[in-house]
Formats: structure tokens, sequence, C-alpha cells
């Protein structure tokens, strides 16, 4: 039995929910192992589970995704061996701690070279481009996306991997800082909403033609204008709630709007089986090898202040994505 320190909440609310707490972890059961952690992402669905938007049982240490090294193997498990460094993005919670058991159906190997904390601050959202490209959607080289927050996390790794593909992204920033993220980040066009009306920024890039997909994840304050961006039988997929919640939206709208087709995925939904997982993760990471996507680690945090980590979070004026080191 190991003692480890942990980032609990015993209500939903806002960051000062959490309390750090000594728990107990049990030697692995059968096709487990326990993963001492080396670095730790946080992520926005951290926060919507946090915040109560998404059903949590209580108590709970929250937190997806992490890198660490495999301290035990517990009986059947082959594939993973002591000392090992792995790391998982869709684990339904239990990341932030020092250490913790998981199945090994839920992690997957890491290449040497690349370093803990870049992959700990991008996997989940790597994973996340990954299944919006390559799987919901194929996307394509003649294709026009709008992409919102194009320098956050996610937007980050988007950009590129929407670059490489060899499609034209029009992204969107909420300040001047951003915009030059963004154009590094490989967009072809950049739009300030700050300063800037998007949906009138996009008609004009695109002649009028509009945008064959939208990528939100900023949720509220764009989602019905996100609509007005797409082409007849557009694709409008809202994968994020940064924002907050969209409001319910009439379904004739999307037939008003050109019978827009409209889907609200989840990662979970897209790595369901062991295959779909390792698969996931194995294209992100060649491509992250390949040097096709870059990515700069964000703010590291003590696994203590990681109150502080999601305030720092929510502001959405950080470049490159929080860490918990523990």
């Amino acid at each position: 039995m190991t003692t480890s320190l942990s980032a609990v909440i015993h209500q939903v609310g806002d960051p000062d929910v959490f309390t750090i707490e000594q728990t107990k972890v049990n030697a692995p059961a059968a096709n487990e192992v326990t993963i001492k952690h080396t670095a730790i992402g946080v992520n926005f669905i951290d926060t919507y589970y946090r915040a109560g938007l998404y059903p949590v049982d209580l108590p709970a240490t929250l937190g997806d995704e992490a890198v660490g090294i495999v301290l035990q193997v517990g009986e059947g498990v082959v594939e993973f061996s002591i000392g090992q460094r792995v790391a998982y993005s869709a684990a339904k919670g239990g990341a932030y701690s020092q250490y913790r058991n998981i199945d090994v159906n839920e992690i997957v190997d890491v290449p040497n070279g690349i370093n803990d904390r870049t992959i700990a601050s991008s996997l989940l959202r790597g994973m996340t481009v990954e299944y919006l490209f390559c799987r919901l959607h194929e996307l394509k080289a003649d294709e026009t996306i709008l992409i919102h927050a194009a320098a956050g996390g996610i937007g980050t790794i988007a950009c590129q991997w929407a670059k490489a593909i060899g499609a034209t992204v029009i992204g969107t920033v909420s300040s001047a800082e951003k915009m030059a993220a963004a154009k590094q980040n490989g967009c072809d066009y950049v739009i300030n909403y700050s300063e800037q009306n998007f949906v009138e920024e996009v008609d004009k890039i695109t002649n009028g033609k509009k945008v064959d997909v939208v990528y939100d994840g900023v949720g509220k304050d764009t989602f019905m204008q996100s609509l007005d961006c797409l082409r007849i039988r557009g694709l409008m997929v809202s994968f994020g709630n940064a924002s907050g919640k969209p409001d319910p939206i009439d379904v004739l709208e999307l037939s008003k709007r050109g019978s827009l087709y409209l889907t609200r995925p989840t990662l979970y939904h897209y790595t369901r089986s062991r295959e779909e997982l390792v698969e996931s993760a194995s294209r992100y990471l060649t491509m992250l090898e390949q040097g096709k996507i870059k990515v700069q680690a964000g703010r590291e945090f003590a696994l203590s202040d990681v109150a502080d980590a999601h305030r720092y979070l929510l502001q959405r004026d950080q470049l490159g994505s929080p860490v918990l080191i523990p």
C-alpha cells in the first residue's frame, strides 16, 4: 500500500472547493498498474466536473490526463513493466494525485523523444483533434474550416494539424497577442473577435461561400454566430463549453440556415476500445515526433496549487496548457 497526496473535491463549485488530502493506494489489482505521476494535465473538462456542469460522484479526484512511471504491476499484466514511462488521457478522473492505480487498457507507451510536460499538457487535446479531423469528419485538403480559440490548447494543435492536411484555416482569437500566435500555428486568416465581427469577416474571407466546418470549443459566446458561418450542408462541431453551455436551439434553425449538420462529440466515445485509444494516441504522438505539430507546455503549478491552475485556465488568455507537478 502506498500513501498519496491527492486533490479532492467533496462538493462542486468554484476552484476553492479543492482540498489536498492523503489517500491510500492499494496494490494494483489484476490488469492494473500503479503509476507515480511526473506531470498532470489540466483541461477545461476538469473545470466542467469541478463546477458541476458535468455530473461527478463525490468525493472525487479529478483529472483525466497524466504521464508517469510504472511502480508496480498487477496479475496478468504483460504489456507494461516496472520503470516504463506511460501516459493516459481519457481516464475519467483520478489524475490529480501523486500515485494511482489504473487499468492497463487506459494507458499507452510514450516515445523517449518527447518530454513529460509536453505530453501531459497536450495528449488529451491532441487525441481530441485526432478524432475531430480523422474520424468524426475526415478533413480534406480542399476544405475551408473555422477554428475558434485558435491560440488555445486545442486550437494550437488543430491549426497545425489542419495545415499539415492542407486545409484552409480561419482562426478566431481574443487579443492582438494571440493573433500572432495563431498565425504561427498555421492559420491562413486570423480574426480578433474582440474587435471584429467574425461572421462578417468569414463572409469577406470566403467571398460569401462560408466554411465547410466550424470547430467550436468556446460554446455559449460563439455558438449561434458559428452557425451563420457555415455553407449549405455545412457541419457544426460543438466540442466544448469554455464560455458556458450553449443555449438550447430549435432544430428548425439548422434547416433555415442551410440544412446544417450539428454534432456534440466527446473523446470518450471515440476511445471506447483499446484499439481506438492506442490508434488515437499513436497518431498524435507520431505527429509530435515528426515535428508536424509543435506544442509548448504552459505554466507549471504544484499539485497543492490546483485551484490556482483552474483559475489560470479559466482566464482564457494563456498561451500553452497548464500542468501540475506532483
